[in-house]
């Protein structure tokens, strides 16, 4: 499709109106019928909205897609981000769990977890801010360097503990302090926050995370029929 790869490309940018049925018509030398078809096609897609009596308007689809369905790590969606993708280490540290972690790592009190921060900076802005809290008594060694690499990769290739599953929670909350400190909010003030807790094969829960995405940089999409 002519006009997927022209928005995908930039050539239409969001905000701006298609050409008419009888210009596409002309355009292309194609029938009445197979231009409504592909209008169609880019609709049902999210790619343009038709507006009665303006004609088609081109959609932001220019957003990050993370696959909220699934477990992936960073590292490996880095390609699909930006040019240049890499991740800041703001804090790790081990520390006894408060109540809220005790329950939420299935942890005692005298026991340990790491609290791990990092900003994903993306083409030069900060714009995801993880929170993972991790159970210490499965991974009782971590460096700010594995961190800035791949978290999973360490605990399945070096810690050999396969990764199973995903519990997620997406909700839009106000951005705290702490969101606009640490990321490039521009004029936005609100936060989409991506709640999750993560399995290992035993049904272990080692890692608690809130994930908090910029909004204009976050698009979940899912398929339904």
């Amino acid at each position: 499709n002519t006009h997927l790869s022209q928005i995908e490309n930039k050539t239409y940018t969001a905000g701006e109106l298609l050409p008419g049925e009888h210009e596409l018509m002309k355009r292309y030398d194609a029938s009445r019928d197979t231009v409504r078809k592909s209008l169609s096609l880019l609709a049902q897609n999210g790619y343009i909205q038709k507006a009665q009596g303006k004609g088609s308007v081109v959609l932001n689809v220019h957003q990050f897609e993370f696959p909220v369905g699934g477990v992936v790590s960073f590292k490996e969606l880095a390609p699909t981000l930006g040019k240049h993708v890499h991740t800041k280490v703001v804090m790790l540290e081990k520390m006894h769990p408060d109540e809220k972690m005790q329950k939420n790592l299935q942890l005692q009190p005298d026991e340990y977890m790491w609290v791990l921060q990092r900003v994903r900076v993306v083409d030069g802005e900060g714009v995801i801010l993880d929170t993972d809290f991790l159970n210490a008594q499965i991974i009782p060694e971590l460096t700010k360097k594995v961190c800035e690499k791949s978290l999973y990769a360490y605990l399945e290739d070096q810690l050999h503990l396969p990764i199973s599953y995903a519990e997620k929670e997406i909700s839009c909350t106000m951005a705290t302090n702490e969101d606009k400190m640490l990321l490039d909010m521009k004029n936005f003030d609100m936060i989409v926050n991506v709640e999750s807790y993560t399995y290992l094969d035993d049904s272990r829960v080692f890692q608690y995370t809130s994930s908090r995405h910029r909004p204009d940089k976050f698009l979940f999409k899912d398929f339904a029929r």
